[in-house]
């Protein structure tokens, strides 16, 4: 603990019992009955000194799979996240999808409030408010929340900086449900973003996301609406989970 200068009470404290270092889940991507494509989601089993704090390092890497591959792509977002105030201090972005590829880094500086974005020769900064998320760590300080002690409707709410802009990510509370999987039956928590006025998602629950109702808090499912049709994520695989799960 030596390595790191910045003094934990600097930052808030975040209560993380749903995780540890070296965790991995792999889900199916699915159009209907078709698989097309995976995405993976690990946590390094070493923590990285950034800007002076233990972080946990995310990766989270989506390729095409089956039909889809006739058109390849390979993305990746990785994230530094402070261990215990639940916020990034580096954002990485990578993309592959066929010819088209694309390099970014963002760097949270969290005590000047800052987001400092280099791509190729070009540096841009934004002012951002405090503990500001990105994607990946906006949704490891998702689990950190136990909804089931909330009640119906509630929201829980956090800024979060992705592709240049401010967003004000909130998730609603709806209730609990059983998911079928590969390994069995599970009760989850059924969540749904809230999410600003656009064309790509239809309507207001054009998100769904099922998390185990346990205390992992691992997304089981995910259904995502659009215009097209609904794309489907679901668990396929894991280990180094923190617990057992009890499937059904």
């Amino acid at each position: 603990m030596a390595l790191f200068s910045v003094s934990a009470d600097q930052y808030r404290y975040v209560k993380n019992t749903s995780f540890l270092a070296g965790e991995t889940y792999t889900y199916k991507i699915k159009y209907g009955f078709l698989t097309i494509g995976q995405a993976n989601v690990d946590v390094h089993k070493k923590i990285f000194n950034v800007q002076g704090r233990p972080c946990y390092r995310v990766n989270v890497t989506g390729r095409t799979a089956g039909l889809a591959s006739l058109w390849k792509v390979k993305n990746m977002y990785r994230s530094y996240i402070d261990t215990t105030a639940m916020i990034p201090h580096k954002f990485e972005y990578s993309a592959r999808e066929g010819n088209f590829e694309r390099d970014q880094s963002f760097t949270f500086d969290q005590h000047r409030n800052v987001v400092i974005k280099k791509e190729k020769n070009k540096v841009e900064e934004y002012n951002v408010p405090d503990y500001v998320q990105d994607v990946v760590s906006g949704y490891y300080y998702l689990r950190t929340i136990d909804f089931a002690d909330k009640s119906v409707g509630s929201m829980t709410s956090a800024p979060m900086f992705f592709d240049d802009k401010l967003y004000h990510m909130k998730v609603k509370y709806v209730g609990k449900e059983k998911v079928k999987t590969k390994f069995g039956t599970i009760e989850t928590v059924k969540l749904y973003p809230i999410l600003p006025h656009n064309d790509l998602f239809e309507g207001d629950e054009g998100i769904r996301i099922f998390v185990s109702n346990d205390s992992n808090h691992v997304p089981i499912r995910l259904e995502i609406d659009f215009s097209f049709g609904t794309i489907s994520m679901e668990l396929h695989n894991y280990r180094g989970e923190r617990y057992p799960f009890h499937w059904i």
